[in-house]
């Protein structure tokens, strides 16, 4: 299975995906710490995927989801945005209707 395959099964089989760099309980770099720390404020289970620890992975996602940048949130298969467009949808209000529905 291709890379790219690999990546759209996961946002296939789960509707709330944050690509980090670490896991949620261990971030490995600021913004995947505000991101994770953001999504994990809703109490809406997500589920993630370690870029580092899957580098084949780091390396295909760009291309998949055309941002540039870790993490990468996305919600039912669409890419949102890294961890400043995570914070900033999550204190409008935004962000948690789209999980909620994404959760449902």
């Amino acid at each position: 299975m291709k890379t790219t395959d690999k990546i759209r099964k996961q946002l296939e089989e789960n509707p709330i995906v944050l690509y980090m760099k670490g896991t949620p309980s261990e971030p490995r770099c600021g913004f995947s710490a505000k991101a994770a720390s953001a999504l994990q404020s809703t109490g809406i289970e997500f589920a993630y995927v370690d870029v580092l620890a899957a580098p084949l992975i780091m390396q295909a996602l760009p291309e998949v989801s055309d941002f540039p940048t870790f993490p990468q949130l996305f919600i039912n298969g669409e890419v949102i945005g890294g961890s400043d467009i995570v914070e900033a949808m999550l204190a409008s209000g935004e962000l948690l209707p789209m999980l909620q529905s994404a959760a449902a």
